[in-house]
């Protein structure tokens, strides 16, 4: 049955995503609020094809704001990009420049508001994700970044990369941490698995509170579901 989900999924999910991707450059010849409606009609579709097809639940744990904050959040699966990206109302992600560079798509990204790193993270490339940052929170958007800066099996706990303390420090936003446990359910490799995605929103971090400390705080918050047992979708409460 596993197996059967996973075949589905793809033969549904992957065909429409593509024609998606291929459409963004176009869409996004309207603006910056067009792309954002395509992006989000796209997330809700993975939203409807994980939860019917691959039977994944959501359970959210914590207050999620209703004003702009700070969101580091915890990286293990393709999963919460696109959730949270639903989830949070379209905030400007930070994204690595690979991404950015894929012709026409990378350019609707932009257009999108995403926020483009460098991993050399060079002074230059620090700046110009500083400046996107403003301008996306000038537009009362929400910024989210995964700190750690690449997806993490779980269990893993690797250091937080530098370019959240530029944007914590730059941006004087509250922080509210995400941790997760997707990769539980669906894996780096192999097949995804029903189940049940935990997305815990952790108390706010003030801004203005020392590096080391808002690191730590951060680090600690986003690994919170680390120890937790897998949670299965039949024993779980409030789902989404």
């Amino acid at each position: 049955m596993i197996l059967l989900r996973n075949i589905a999924f793809v033969a549904v999910f992957y065909p429409v995503s593509t024609v998606m991707a291929l459409l963004a450059p176009v869409i996004a010849l309207g603006g910056r609020q067009a792309v954002i409606h395509w992006a989000t009609s796209w997330t809700r579709f993975h939203r409807l094809c994980t939860r019917w097809i691959l039977g994944i639940r959501v359970v959210v744990e914590g207050d999620i704001p209703t004003t702009p904050v700070l969101y580091p959040a915890k990286h293990q699966a393709m999963f919460e990009t696109m959730e949270l990206q639903r989830m949070l109302g379209a905030p400007a992600m930070v994204l690595k420049r690979e991404l950015a560079n894929i012709p026409l798509w990378g350019w609707a990204v932009r257009k999108y508001g995403a926020i483009v790193v460098d991993r050399n993270a060079s002074a230059r490339a620090m700046r110009g994700m500083m400046r996107d940052a403003k301008v996306a929170v000038g537009e009362g958007r929400a910024i989210m970044i995964f700190p750690e800066g690449t997806r993490v099996k779980p269990g893993e706990t690797p250091p937080l990369k530098p370019g959240f303390a530029g944007l914590y420090r730059m941006l004087n936003l509250p922080v509210v941490p995400v941790a997760t446990d997707s990769g539980r359910v669906w894996p780096r490799k192999g097949l995804k698995r029903p189940g049940v995605v935990t997305l815990r929103f952790g108390e706010t971090i003030p801004p203005g509170l020392p590096r080391a400390e808002a690191e730590a705080r951060v680090h600690a918050a986003i690994n919170a579901l680390e120890s937790r047992p897998v949670r299965s979708a039949e024993v779980a409460g409030s789902q989404a």
